[in-house]
């Protein structure tokens, strides 16, 4: 665990990056720190690890305080990581990721051996590793980045701002990376952005700073989205907070519906008499193809031969209301298909379902997940 006790941190020219910040960071969990420009976000992480000194209040790793440990011997027990990654151009990937094994003493077998497990882990291909970084795109370099921070198993893992400077296709696939490391390793974790959506996203709890380095609100994003401090988090969390709301709400309570399927391979005569507006074409695995419209049904031949309308999917079990409701604006029967983790369809949410649903979110009743 770290604690931090009343900390400030004020500059010789008299400016006050932390004001009086005191919050537990629980281990095993991560606590995400946000907030605009000048919160003392980036200022609160480095001062754990002694970058930067507090010039008041006591920070505590597991109890001792950070100021009565050696800075070098505390920085080699955190791991770091940093926008851009921040690898040394002129080393090899391998030797990059075990930069703290070999500071540790470390034989240069073990140390590589443990750089491959962790290249591997991070997702990244083994052949990278005899490449230097600028033969890595953005994205991998920020693996590699996790995985030097992650190769002497520290049980704290600083992040500062990691991921904003890669596009945003490659920074969900690197959230989803954290999330799942995260569930192997259980890792105590202190995530500094300024992006809500990635707070809200990957902390356990989120901490929100006012400028000035005040804190505003440490809450789990459940609570921070559904009942905001003041006017300040209000405002910091956006208009649209409602819809983050049902990231935390689970789609599984949704009422499905298993007979809106047809084959690929059926006689469209013999959906004539259908009453419904819209049904899902599958193929012969039972995975959807697209939404085929009663009105629109041709002559004769089968489903595979009209051209299908898009159509949006959530995995049951799985995914949020949020994730069933963009699936539902992504198709034009105004439905979503869920699927099982193969991709099959295992029933359609239709509208009607889904307004029930969303009327107990906003009643109160629906579960919320995180």
């Amino acid at each position: 665990m770290i604690t931090f006790n009343g900390v400030t941190k004020r500059y010789a020219d008299g400016t006050v990056a932390v004001d009086n910040l005191s919050l537990e960071v629980p281990t095993g969990e991560i606590t995400v720190f946000v907030g605009p420009s000048g919160c003392g976000k980036t200022t609160s992480l480095r001062m754990i690890n002694r970058m930067i000194d507090a010039t008041g209040g006591q920070i505590l790793l597991d109890g001792v305080d950070v100021k009565t440990i050696d800075p070098p011997t505390l920085r080699r027990g955190i791991g770091y990581v940093i926008q851009q990654a921040g690898l040394f151009p002129h080393r090899k990937i391998v030797d990059n990721v075990a930069t703290v094994p070999y500071l540790l003493g470390w034989d240069k077998k073990k140390a590589r051996a443990r750089a491959m497990e962790l290249l591997e882990r991070v997702g990244l291909d083994l052949k990278m590793a005899d490449r230097y970084p600028f033969q890595l795109s953005g994205g991998q370099q920020q693996r590699v980045g996790v995985a030097r921070a992650l190769a002497a198993d520290p049980p704290v893992l600083l992040m500062d701002e990691p991921f904003s400077a890669v596009d945003p296709i490659v920074r969900a696939s690197l959230q989803e990376e954290l999330l799942r490391l995260q569930s192997e390793l259980n890792k105590t974790i202190v995530f500094v952005t300024h992006d809500i959506d990635e707070a809200v996203k990957l902390g356990d709890r989120v901490a929100v700073l006012r400028v000035g380095g005040k804190l505003a609100q440490l809450a789990d994003p459940a609570t921070l989205l559904t009942r905001p401090a003041d006017d300040f988090v209000r405002e910091f969390l956006g208009r649209d907070r409602g819809i983050r709301r049902l990231s935390f709400v689970s789609g599984d309570g949704l009422r499905l519906r298993t007979d809106l399927t047809v084959p690929a391979s059926a006689e469209v005569s013999s959906l004539r008499g259908t009453t419904e507006p819209w049904l899902v074409v599958v193929d012969e695995d039972n995975c959807p193809l697209g939404w085929i419209a009663s009105k629109d049904l041709p002559e004769s031949g089968t489903p595979a031969d009209v051209e299908l309308a898009p159509y949006g999917t959530f995995v049951k079990g799985r995914d949020s209301l949020r994730a069933a409701l963009d699936a539902t604006l992504l198709s034009p029967s105004g439905s979503a298909i869920a699927v099982d983790e193969s991709g099959r369809v295992v029933g359609v949410a239709v509208r009607e379902a889904l307004d029930e649903e969303l009327a107990l979110v906003a009643g109160g009743v629906g579960g919320v997940d995180g």
